[in-house]
């Protein structure tokens, strides 16, 4: 039988999340802005953690989504990213997105000045989202990626705007990445097209556990 409803998801503390992130993401990294960290426990042991925080390119993604509150200086709090996520092999099957869906509803409940949450799926190195769909997610913009560069040693990073590593001999990497909108606040509205989960497929840009598949070929 299985135990997905025995999860509990409560807040804990960064270094614990750090720590976790660093074990168990394909990264290996965290997110330096992550500020809102959830553990997931399965008989009190962690067993995956969800790390919210603001966005690294918040200027951008501000006019996503239109909410109750016109005034600028109020959109700078009323959203927040999810920005890191890793879950060992413990747990049972969909824990990951009813995990997600507890975080929404804490974040709900104790922070009400958050209207919607933004995130990205990694489909040129992990996966193309099928956690946050599962979640109630919108997906609004494939993108072919654009950042992603693995340098001579092998390593893997993502290029921002503060990166002062030298990408000259790098290798852009070739996937895509996918923007997700999920809306807290019932008055909000996107500010930009919903698109399809079928045109994942359609684009080429399906992606499952770092290997390129379309959807019905994960079903069989």
């Amino acid at each position: 039988m299985s135990r997905v409803k025995d999860i509990r998801v409560k807040v804990i503390p960064s270094k614990i999340a750090n720590e976790f992130v660093k074990k168990h993401h394909y990264s290996g990294k965290v997110v330096s802005l992550s500020q809102l960290h959830f553990g997931c426990f399965l008989d009190n042991r962690l067993h995956g953690v969800m790390s919210y925080g603001p966005p690294m390119d918040k200027r951008n993604v501000l006019d996503l989504v239109e909410t109750t509150n016109k005034g600028l200086a109020r959109k700078w709090n009323e959203m927040l990213e999810l920005n890191r996520m890793a879950f060992d092999d413990f747990l049972p099957r969909n824990s990951e997105s009813r995990c997600i869906a507890i975080s929404i509803r804490l974040i709900k409940k104790n922070a009400p000045h958050v209207k919607w949450l933004l995130s990205y799926s990694d489909a040129t190195q992990c996966g193309d989202g099928t956690i946050y769909r599962a979640a109630g997610f919108k997906l609004t913009n494939i993108g072919k990626n654009s950042t992603i560069y693995r340098l001579p040693s092998g390593e893997t990073i993502a290029k921002r705007g503060d990166t002062k590593r030298d990408l000259s001999q790098a290798e852009r990497l070739d996937g895509f990445q996918n923007r997700y909108i999920y809306i807290i606040e019932p008055e909000a509205r996107l500010n930009c097209p919903v698109i399809p989960f079928d045109k994942i497929d359609e684009m080429g840009a399906g992606m499952y556990k770092g290997k390129k598949v379309k959807r019905e070929d994960r079903r069989g």
